[in-house]
């Protein structure tokens, strides 16, 4: 009976320290995924900013903008691409809304993401847009990858339409939480003039015919939590001007707007508690599971030793043999 009971624990000793390597490598990397129904949103601020009046096209200090971004998983569009694409796939129908201090409309930019729901790496299909216009976009936007490593990312920049490095520049402590700092410039460029202008009767065909453009900068940083690859905090500080044209009255440029842009308090409370929760689950299945499955195995083959020790334990008499029956004679 004691043999039986070490094999039955060798056995699952051999059970638990297979499982925990699996765990890690193999079930994780299938099971941790973006959920294609995730909504989420976001208010920040900027504060003493300078934004255009449209009506007198002059740049003025204002109290406040607010900037409101939405992220919204379009579920029957992701099971249509994953038909054709061959893997888990989520659709964020997204929009940034900006508005002035009096609450009226300065712009909204609709854009549609599209990305593997394991590793965060964009899928290109139909639909794929910023503004209305097609896309296609390298490297990730709003999300870094789970497990995030110590290294710079391509970031796809919507305003720009293009995709730059955004650098690794350290580890901090953001409201308890460890998280990796990281920082883009996008120098000034050339940018498209929103489809949804502030003032009614402006749209960009007009303003094109005048010959004034829109430039834009950037300085982007994001906080972001390593395991699950989400950030819980972002600035911007970030400028626009009109350029030339008789839209100006002669000037060579006016801001348009400038402005360092921060998430609001409430909103970093509330995304720092929904990070800690799914950097729970993300520990559970990395870490606690792998290495408590690792630690029974071996606790498993200890008591299976021990077992086995003691079934074979010295002075023991050996089993009498049979007599063999002596040959007979003839």
């Amino acid at each position: 009976m004691r043999r039986r009971t070490s094999l039955i624990l060798l056995a699952l000793a051999v059970f638990f320290a297979a499982l925990s390597p699996l765990l890690r490598w193999y079930a994780f990397p299938r099971l941790a995924k973006i959920p294609p129904n995730q909504y989420q949103d976001m208010v920040l601020e900027a504060k003493d900013a300078t934004l255009l009046d449209y009506g007198t096209m002059q740049a003025r200090k204002v109290p406040k903008v607010t900037i409101v971004q939405t992220l919204k998983g379009n579920v029957e569009a992701s099971e249509r691409i994953e038909r054709t694409a061959g893997r888990d796939v989520v659709v964020w129908d997204g929009l940034s809304y900006v508005q002035g201090p009096d609450g009226k409309m300065v712009s909204k930019i609709p854009e549609r993401y599209i990305f593997d729901a394991h590793t965060q790496e964009p899928v290109h299909a139909t639909g794929e847009m910023v503004d209305g216009d097609p896309v296609r976009r390298e490297g990730i936007e709003f999300k870094w990858p789970f497990l995030t490593e110590k290294r710079n990312y391509e970031y796809f920049d919507a305003q720009a339409r293009i995709t730059a490095p955004i650098h690794y520049k350290g580890t901090q402590t953001f409201h308890g939480v460890e998280v990796y700092y990281f920082e883009q410039t996008i120098p000034w460029t050339k940018v498209p003039f929103p489809k949804a202008m502030p003032v009614e009767g402006i749209t960009p065909e007009s303003v094109a015919q005048t010959g004034t453009t829109r430039w834009y900068t950037t300085v982007r940083k994001f906080w972001v939590e390593p395991l699950t690859g989400a950030p819980v905090y972002g600035e911007e500080i970030h400028k626009e001007e009109l350029r030339g044209g008789t839209l100006l009255g002669g000037r060579d440029k006016v801001t348009a707007f400038a402005g360092h842009v921060k998430m609001r308090e409430d909103y970093i409370d509330h995304t720092v508690d929904l990070v800690k929760s799914n950097r729970t689950l993300v520990l559970l299945m990395t870490s606690y599971l792998p290495w408590g499955f690792l630690t029974l195995g071996v606790l498993l083959l200890a008591l299976a030793l021990y077992l086995e020790a003691r079934g074979r334990r010295p002075g023991e008499p050996a089993p009498e043999q049979a007599a063999q029956p002596a040959p007979v004679s003839a």
